[in-house]
């Protein structure tokens, strides 16, 4: 963030801007703001206390006083007027209902769903009452609206505008007056809102995760903003809204910049209804401007006033106009400088530029103050394509509370929002349940170990009754025969449809592999071998044949399969086709020719990575662990992270690979996932080996030990290392307590890595391999504290050069302090449908080559 007291003085920018706006303001009703109307069913509008129908500009109708009685439940008949009033926008604030009493208005719903309630509110002046004293509160049967509501300026009007699903056959709206005052109210909408409006589930960015729900909630709107173009009225809005401009909530204006082109250019894909937001708001929007400055990681600032109280459904509207060509446009978003979106990259979700694209936000009070700030930033990397950073539109949508209420902490009955009881006996509950499964976790490896066979120490190694029995029947699908065949291939259930790409015949896969040759083996895996290919049009690719000989691996093999069929992204393996021929099981991948990470680190003769390189790799490995984490619709979890399942491509991208293993998040309502223990030794989270309770973070624990395989250079485990220095992990975070962990990293980086970098660097590995999972950091907080290692260490040799060449003006430590406050620091986007295609991929398989089991399994399969 930048700190920057800049006056308010207009700069060109905003000169510029303001005429951009009064420009297109006067020719905005000629451009339709969406080309698809909307009906409404129910559509009530009511000019309170009128004695006409009012002519509006807009077009609407809205009855009378006396023609809409029949909805009015009063014992008062007080009714005020004006002939005319300044400041306001309509003759709508000209009249008015007063109410003594309770009084409510009624509505019969043509049908259940997403409704628009709108109050207007201007204190009329009359003989009768000051209405700028009046308090009153106004509610539905389920939701408050508003709680000792007052206007005390008679030169103020107030629109409050809530979108609220009603569940009932009619919908009552109540004004009870308080402190012996009365209640008034100008006019009323109720109005239908298109189902598609608000969806069941958004995104929340503390804790990162799901939000479902979000149809159960009512809103009142708080900001809605047409960013980088003048307002948006009602009339241009086929739902009746209005867009307001940005301009007086953006903080530092020198740094953005306004672009537009013409709303005929915007094509709306599937995913996106013109109804979410007109064109217009898609054709407008604000990027970062060149503002002269030293260096480009700055972001572009929006801050908002807001009530710390309620929680908030934050929209984002985004859409490429700025960019020339596809794939040329990453950049991060933050809400109150926590990571909300990281690696944006528009064109490959929408697969093509001016395609709208927004995304729903959840915020709690836990991360609130009385300021919501909002900011855009570019991706820093060597794959991050041009540095900018754009917002089209942004809408902040209050959420009620617990107990239905947008205002104030009592509901309708009266119940206050936070129940501290029913919290403790939530949390006394979790604590009994995690008791009892750690007991019954504890006497399951007591039976397994009495059950071992008595020769197990000459048939196997240590761990091998651990290893899972793989029966003869494999199951994919409900049944056992659903394969068609007894190793669970053959068949041609795996089609298409599934999503697994291109279909390869067997003989096509023959022709690419020299009819499988043994040279071409690039990998070796317990399903089978993995060969480098060559398809017909020159493409390298890898090819994992099952071996239908073999029992082990294939439930691996299998989960592999269906974790692919629904992941795409830049930092994972892609998948390019299949084929299930002759009872075949062939996966076709893309080649990374670089292969695991593992070689570039030691027991090759590969050249060293350097330590930026060796950065940017832990931070592309991590942003595919985060999407696996947060971007599918349930989250995977990867359960076999090592050095060896991080590929390198050509340009030594890294991508996380060898899903075999990986098994489905658990929900909202679980806090793990009940299952046997797998991994690899040496990475393997010991409280999941424990508790046998898999979450996230026991991925995040097998990168805390790649972390320091990176750094260090050696195996996670090395037994022919003295007893203290076998595990890595152990042994690096004894040297980390020590504060002597320059000791051990690797003698090919001695002198050559910033001390401030690595100390970050170490940080976050330790953090990862913190003991118990609630003390170790999301992916996304491991990310923050890499892409900062990533800064420090290329601040340090942008300052190397600085001095050797002496002509190059250093900057000054207030702009210093202000950049390396404001790193721009990637997380990965939730990219279900993402068609992300990584240049070159290669599926390496690690045969295990050490005394430790490659995978282990606890308690059966």
């Amino acid at each position: 963030m930048i700190n920057d007291n800049e006056t308010r003085s207009p700069s060109i920018e905003f000169l510029v801007r303001f005429l951009f706006c009064v420009v297109l303001s006067a020719s905005i009703s000629t451009i339709y703001a969406a080309s698809v109307p909307f009906s409404p069913e129910d559509n009530y509008l009511i000019d309170c206390g009128a004695p006409t129908i009012p002519n509006l500009p807009d077009g609407r109708i809205f009855r009378s006083d006396l023609q809409s009685s029949s909805y009015l439940s009063s014992k008062d008949e007080i009714k005020v007027s004006v002939p005319s009033a300044k400041n306001v926008p309509s003759q709508l604030y000209l009249t008015a209902r007063i109410f003594v009493e309770e009084s409510s208005y009624s509505f019969r719903m043509s049908r259940p769903g997403w409704h628009w309630i709108r109050l207007h509110f201007f204190p009329v002046n009359n003989t009768q009452f000051d209405l700028t004293r009046s308090v009153f509160s106004v509610k539905t049967d389920e939701t408050v609206l508003l709680h000792s509501f007052n206007i005390n300026n008679s030169t103020t009007w107030v629109m409050k505008e809530y979108l609220v699903n009603v569940t009932k056959e009619r919908l009552t709206i109540k004004f009870l007056p308080l402190r012996n005052l009365a209640a008034f109210i100008n006019a009323i909408e109720v109005v239908s809102a298109p189902d598609t409006l608000i969806s069941d589930i958004g995104s929340t960015i503390v804790p990162i995760g799901d939000f479902p729900g979000l149809s159960t909630r009512s809103y009142q709107t708080l900001y809605r903003l047409n960013v980088g173009g003048p307002i948006i009225t009602s009339q241009n809005d086929t739902l009746g809204r209005t867009w307001d401009s940005d301009m007086s909530f953006l903080r530092a204006r020198a740094f953005a910049k306004s672009v537009s082109v013409s709303p005929g250019i915007i094509t709306y894909s599937e995913g996106v209804s013109p109804l979410i937001a007109p064109n217009w708001v898609y054709a407008t929007a604000v990027e970062m401007s060149d503002a002269r400055v030293t260096h480009s990681n700055f972001n572009v600032t929006w801050n908002l006033a807001i009530d710390p109280s309620f929680g908030y459904l934050i929209r984002l509207h985004f859409c490429d106009i700025v960019s020339k060509s596809l794939n040329d446009l990453y950049f991060n978003v933050y809400i109150n400088g926590k990571m909300a979106i990281s690696g944006l990259d528009l064109s490959t979700i929408t697969s093509d530029l001016a395609v709208p694209y927004y995304k729903d936000l959840v915020v709690n009070a836990s991360m609130l103050s009385n300021e919501l700030s909002v900011q855009v930033g570019p991706m820093t990397g060597k794959d991050s394509g041009t540095v900018n950073a754009i917002l089209n539109g942004l809408e902040v949508l209050k959420m009620s509370n617990s107990v239905g209420s947008l205002d104030g902490e009592f509901g309708v009955d009266g119940l206050k929002a936070e129940v501290v009881n029913s919290k403790r006996n939530t949390v006394a509950a979790v604590g009994f349940a995690m008791m009892f499964g750690a007991f019954v976790g504890l006497g399951a490896m007591v039976i397994k170990w009495y059950k071992r066979p008595q020769d197990w120490e000459k048939r196997n190694s240590f761990s091998s009754w651990l290893l899972p029995l793989h029966a003869g029947n494999s199951t994919f699908m409900t049944s056992k025969n659903s394969m068609g065949s007894k190793n669970g291939y053959g068949g041609n259930y795996y089609s298409s449809t599934m999503g697994l790409g291109r279909y390869f015949s067997f003989s096509e896969l023959q022709d690419a592999t020299k009819n499988f040759d043994q040279n071409a083996v690039i990998g070796v895996g317990g399903f089978g071998n993995v060969y480098i290919g060559d398809l017909d049009d020159g493409t390298k690719v890898a090819v994992k044949r099952g071996n239908p000989q073999s029992e082990q691996g294939i439930t691996e093999f299998q989960t592999e399969i269906q974790m692919l069929s629904k992941l795409r992204h830049r930092h994972l393996v892609s998948l390019i086709g299949y084929c299930d021929e002759n009872s075949e099981m062939i996966l076709v991948y893309e080649y990374m020719s670089n292969g695991p990470l593992r070689d570039h680190l030691y027991g090759t003769d590969l050249p060293t990575l350097s330590w930026k390189q060796r950065l940017e790799v832990c931070i592309g490995s991590a942003r595919g662990l985060h999407y696996l984490h947060t971007g599918a619709a349930q989250g995977i979890i990867h359960r076999d992270v090592k050095t060896t399942n991080i590929l390198l491509d050509e340009n030594l991208v890294a991508k996380m690979s060898d899903f075999g293993l990986s098994k489905n998040a658990p929900t909202m309502e679980q806090t793990h996932v009940s299952t046997a223990v797998k991994g690899s030794f040496g990475y393997l989270d010991p409280e999941y080996f424990r508790r046998q309770q898999l979450t996230d973070k026991s991925d995040v624990y097998s990168f805390g030990v790649v972390l320091f395989e990176v750094l260090c250079a050696r195996p996670a485990l090395d037994p022919a290392l003295p007893r203290e220095q076998v595990n890595l992990a152990e042994w690096a975070m004894n040297w980390k307590r020590k504060g002597l962990l320059n000791k051990i990293v690797d003698s090919k980086l001695a002198g050559l890595i910033n001390p401030e970098s690595m100390k970050k660097f170490a940080e976050a590995a330790e953090k990862c391999l913190a003991d118990y999972g609630v003390d170790r950091p999301s992916m996304g907080d491991v990310l923050w504290n890499l892409e900062y290692a990533l800064q420090l260490q290329e601040s340090s040799s942008q300052g190397k050069t600085d001095e050797e060449n002496k002509d190059v003006v250093a900057p000054s430590d207030s702009e210093s302090s202000t950049v390396s406050s404001t790193v721009p620091i990637p997380i990965p986007i939730s990219l279900v449908e993402a068609n992300d295609t990584p240049a070159v991929v290669q599926a390496h398989e690690h045969s295990g080559t050490t005394m430790f089991a490659d995978h282990i399994t606890l308690n059966g399969r």
